[in-house]
């Protein structure tokens, strides 16, 4: 069954934990969806994983776009969300209206994401709620930040926590469906989840959230190197690494293919 905004929000009232991962092309997507992944969520972080990038700032909105496109193309029920990349959203409204609307025009996407919750940024997501377009938020480490955040947790002094809670609290009113918490303090992660109405989707955050999201690639092993909070479930990278060499040994020995193929 189709999974929607309103069904993410049932899912809190209800107390039913939201499962999210990423993905960056149509093979993994199947696969998340066909596991039965309520929220694909296309992730800028396919810069590193998928295009070999440092850090997430390079990716363009047509990167986004060209794997938002095979994203949707492998989904049947999850809810896909695109995240907008750096500076493609940061300058003005008009910029952010023309990048969002490009996204939802251009693909299936159900929702985009913005980073951040200062002033000007309530009032991004308000002017594109109004207009119809879904947005999902994110606070505590933004990883478009990093020149400035860093990878480090945030909102570990009182005066952090309540600045990041009261960004939370204004970008609900602003219209936002749901909110991402990344690697901040499960105490206010705890906070932010008990006093909002919109959906909490926690990274790093503990587990008292109504969702958790990972990036696929860690899930599955293939990150180089994995974030403190991220849980490796396989180690595809050795598994891959076996059988490429296996194969590369098996034609350097002529014993690929066998005879009787």
């Amino acid at each position: 069954m189709k999974v929607t905004i309103q069904k993410l929000q049932q899912w809190k009232k209800e107390k039913r934990p939201i499962v999210s991962l990423t993905a960056w092309d149509y093979a993994i997507a199947k696969l998340l969806d066909i596991a039965g992944i309520d929220l694909i969520l296309v992730g800028d972080s396919l810069g590193m994983v998928a295009l070999g990038y440092e850090n997430t700032l390079p990716v363009t909105l047509d990167e986004m776009i060209h794997h938002t496109k095979a994203v949707c193309r492998g989904v049947n029920n999850a809810f896909v969300v695109c995240d907008l990349p750096f500076l493609t959203y940061q300058t003005n409204i008009t910029q952010a209206i023309e990048s969002a609307g490009k996204v939802m025009k251009e693909t299936k996407a159900g929702a985009v994401k913005l980073e951040g919750g200062y002033p000007a940024m309530i009032e991004t997501v308000s002017r594109l709620t109004e207009i119809g377009i879904p947005v999902m938020a994110h606070v505590g480490l933004t990883p478009q930040s990093v020149k400035i955040l860093g990878y480090k947790q945030q909102g570990k002094t009182p005066d952090k926590a309540e600045k990041i809670f009261n960004q939370a609290m204004a970008l609900e009113k602003a219209g936002a469906f749901a909110i991402v918490l990344e690697h901040i303090t499960q105490d206010l992660a705890t906070r932010i989840t008990e006093n909002l109405s919109i959906p909490t989707i926690g990274i790093g955050a503990g587990n008292r959230c109504d969702g958790q999201v990972l990036v696929t690639a860690d899930l599955l092993g293939l990150s180089e190197k994995l974030p403190p909070f991220a849980i490796p479930y396989a180690n595809l990278r050795t598994v891959i690494l076996d059988s490429v060499t296996h194969f590369s040994e098996d034609v350097k020995s002529r014993d690929f293919p066998d005879e009787k193929v």
